[in-house]
Order: C-alpha cells, then structure tokens, then sequence
C-alpha cells in the first residue's frame, strides 16, 4: 500500500530530514526523479515557476531536460527566489536555457508540454489574482501539463480550490497527500505518479494508506467446494418507511449483500410494506417488524431474533423518522455482539443521542455518513469536515471507538488507528441508492469476516469498482445504482484473481 500523508506531516518529514540532508540535494534528487518520468514527453517545454521551492525542483528537470537537447524555457510568474531555488535558477541560466517574466502577452499555446511549478504543498487559501491569470492560461493552452507535487492553488488536504492548475500528470513528491485524492482531485488529475526520494515518515506522524485490490486477499479469497450458505452468514437489512419505502433500493441492498459473498441476507422491514418489497426480493428473505402507521416500533423479540439470527446488522436506510427509532438503535448499540453498520437515517437518529453511547457499544460499530451526515455527528459545518475530512474522520473514529467511512469522491476509512483510502468511485455513482449499495456489500463482507477496516475498505473498493463499470458500460449520467450492483461480480473477481495467483 503507498503512504497518503497531510501537507503538515510532509513539511515535518522534510524538515527532519534536512537536519541530516541538505535541502539542495533532496531538491536535485526530486528533480531527477520527476525528469525520468517526464524526459520522453514532447517538446518544446515550458517550466512555468513560482517564488518557492516548488519552482526550484522545475529547474532542476529543466537543466536536466537540456543537457538532452530538449528546447526548454522558463517563465517566471515573479523575479524572487528560494536560496535553492537560486542555485538551481542559476544553472539554467548558465545553459543559455531561456526565461522571461510572465505577463499577459506571454504565449503558452505555443508549447507542447507545461511543467507547473508555482506552488507546492505549503500553499493553502486562494491564489492571488495574477497567479489565476497565469492558471487560467496554462489550462486553455492545450498543452500537456505535469504538476510537480501537486496541482498549483489545489489545498493538499482537502482536494479543494476556487482555481487550481489542470494536469495531465501530477508527480507528488516523497508521499501522496490527501490531496491527490479527496475533493475535486479526480477532475483536475487525469493521471497520477509519486517519486521517493529517500524522505522516511515520522514515526509518530499519522498517515493513510491507499488500497488496491491485491491488499484484500485476507477478505476475498476462494471458497473449498465443502461448504454451504451458513459458512459465510446471514445479514439483516433494517430499515424502510411510507414515506421512503425504497423498495427496489432495499432488495438491491439484499442483493449486493449476496453479491459480495454472504450466505443470506435477510430485509426486516415495516410488516406493511411487505406487498411493495416482496416482489422485488428474490434470492433475499423478508422479516416483518411490528409497526405504527408504517414505521418500525420498538418490540424486543424482534429484535432480539435479528441479533441471535444474524452475522452482522445494517440499519437505517430509509428509516424515516419513526419514534422508535432512537429506542431501536440504543438497544442495538448496547446489546449486539455481532457487526452493527450505521447508515443514512439511524446516523440521523444517532446525532440525537448522547454520543457516549457508542463507547459503550457492546458490539463492533460501522458508521458510513456522507458530509452532511457527519457533520451532524461532528456538529462541524459541512465546509469545516471538507477543509480537513481525513483529520476529521480519524479523530470522531478514535475518540468513539468505531470505524468511520467518510463518503466522497475518494472514501476514508479510519478505526482511529488504521486509516485507509480507497480511490474507486465515479460520478455515476452520484445517484439515488449507491450509498444503500455500498452498505449492503459491507454487510455481505461482515457476513464472513472480522469487522475491521480493512474489510470495510474492501467494501468501499468493490462499491467503488462496480460503479466504475457500471459507469464504462452506461454514462456518467445513465447509471443506476442498481447497475452497481450488476457489476459486483466483476469487481469481487478483480480481486479474486489475484488471490488465486
């Protein structure tokens, strides 16, 4: 897995590191590492530079690039200059390498590839007026652009930016930042790449990794022929009201649960609306609550049959808001052993309840809020959980003892200890339902294997995957949530193959 740090973490690595190698040299072995990736692109180069250090590893690759005979220029967006930035500026100019102040007669649609340099992962807030001027260009000038480090005026935590720089390739430097993933890193990114250059991570320092299929053989793996449903457990779905029945969404959670590998899933939902879900459930059993008007009541019978019944609860996808709910949920939380996954409105009903409740939770805990709903849980405004989702996440998580999934364009997992990103996911998951689904192939994990974060990072990575195919065969504006749940398969035999490699 590759490391995914915060732009303060990496500014304290390299500071620990310059204590014992000088700075020059990390910049020169930064610029070298980058140039190797980037020295077949097409000239002629363009190397527009900042004021900082940023601008001092684009001299470098522009010095290297020349000894190679590549036509390179230099635009400088102001006359100043790191100490090392100097050193390095002061090389190119002894290579005749040309440069020129940026002003608005500067031409950048005359260049085949721009490297931009202007601003590192020290940059946080807005960029100056004249810095978008000079964004501006770079992304209408049809080059190929290479962002060293990270996307000029992108934040480095958040993914976020009123104006960032647009590339083709981002090469992050020692360590990922959350940066390249979260927020809008997916549509100012086309490709990404992260050089070492010998910088080692703090001990102490908190960091995420970022998962790939071949990580999740522990949680998918081949099934012997001697086996049978019960071996890989039942799964209860709770949830559904009149007002938001989801009857399709609830048996496609059924189905993605069994998709993902569960012996059975079960829906227990208002006895009322079993005429509306029963004709949608197919290979999923139905359980009917007790109600009044259409939403659950608390009987704890019932309740007590889903616990000693099930391998792992979800709860909470279109609950509505039933009375009882918040009765129902603390009875869970405080008499469960097995999995207990949070979603959509018991986080609702949850954020109404004293918090505490969850450290005395007598069962493993799974909560999966998109923004809105953990700002709810965090009682943070939806811009403040943005500006900072992984801290954010990695905080609630350890001082409540759960697993946290923070939903967004990449999804965050953290038990407070171990924190993971999964980078699957699309835009054609941005429809009704794909939250439900990826609760439901949680669930179906948690069937068969010790909650963790790693199998709910699991999780996150088929929902993710499946979305993505589901989206290559559909649209970004067609695709359902039910055409996720098609796909499972193929995402659960991406990682199965690798496991019988």
């Amino acid at each position: 897995m590759q490391t995914v740090i915060s732009a303060s973490t990496m500014t304290e690595c390299d500071r620990a590191e310059c204590a014992k190698t000088p700075s020059r040299e990390l910049m020169r072995r930064a610029g070298e590492a980058i140039y190797s990736i980037i020295k077949d692109l097409k000239e002629p180069f363009a190397f527009v530079c900042g004021t900082g250090n940023n601008a001092g590893d684009g001299y470098v690759i522009a010095s290297l690039l020349a000894r190679q005979g590549k036509k390179c220029k230099i635009i400088l967006v102001k006359d100043s200059f790191s100490p090392d930035g100097q050193y390095y500026f002061d090389i190119c100019r002894a290579q005749n390498i040309p440069y020129e102040l940026f002003s608005l007669q500067t031409d950048l649609g005359s260049y085949s590839t721009i490297v931009d340099c202007i601003y590192g992962v020290g940059f946080h807030g807005e960029p100056s007026n004249e810095i978008s001027t000079v964004i501006d260009k770079i992304n209408s000038s049809g080059a190929y652009v290479v962002s060293v480090d990270i996307n000029s005026a992108l934040d480095p935590d958040s993914g976020l930016a009123k104006n960032c720089v647009c590339s083709d390739l981002t090469v992050a430097v020692a360590f990922y930042k959350f940066g390249h993933f979260l927020g809008m890193a997916k549509d100012v990114m086309k490709k990404k790449a992260c050089v070492d250059i010998g910088i080692p991570l703090l001990e102490d320092k908190a960091f995420a990794r970022l998962v790939k299929a071949e990580d999740f053989s522990s949680i998918i793996f081949p099934r012997k022929n001697f086996c049978n449903k019960g071996d890989f457990g039942t799964v209860t779905i709770l949830g559904g009201c009149p007002m938001y029945q989801g009857a399709v969404k609830l048996a496609n959670m059924g189905c993605a649960a069994l998709r993902s590998g569960c012996g059975i899933a079960r829906v227990a939902c208002p006895a009322s609306l079993e005429g509306a879900i029963l004709p949608h459930l197919l290979e999923s059993t139905f359980y009917p609550l007790k109600e009044t008007d259409g939403y659950a009541v608390f009987d704890k019978p019932s309740l007590d049959f889903l616990l000693t019944h099930s391998a792992a609860i979800a709860v909470g996808m279109g609950w509505g808001e039933g009375e009882d709910n918040i009765k129902i949920l603390e009875y869970l939380l405080l008499n469960s052993k097995i999995p207990l996954i949070i979603d959509a409105d018991g986080i609702n009903a949850l954020s109404h309840t004293d918090l505490t409740i969850l450290k005395s939770a007598s069962c493993p805990v799974i909560l999966t809020p998109h923004p809105k709903e953990f700002s709810r849980l965090r009682k943070k405004s939806v811009p403040e959980i943005l500006s900072s989702p992984a801290e954010c996440a990695l905080e609630f998580a350890r001082e409540y003892n759960v697993i946290l999934l923070l939903k967004g364009t990449s999804t965050i997992i953290t038990d407070g200890h171990f924190t993971y990103i999964c980078d699957r996911g699309c835009a054609g998951m941005a429809t009704a339902g794909s939250g439900d689904v990826l609760t439901g192939v949680i669930a179906g994990l948690l069937g068969y294997n010790k909650p963790s974060s790693l199998a709910v990072s699991c999780g996150a990575y088929i929902a993710g995957s499946a979305g993505m195919l589901a989206q290559a065969e559909f649209n970004c504006i067609s695709a359902l949530s039910s055409d996720t749940v098609k796909k499972i398969p193929e995402a659960v035999l991406e990682i199965l193959k690798l496991t019988e490699e």
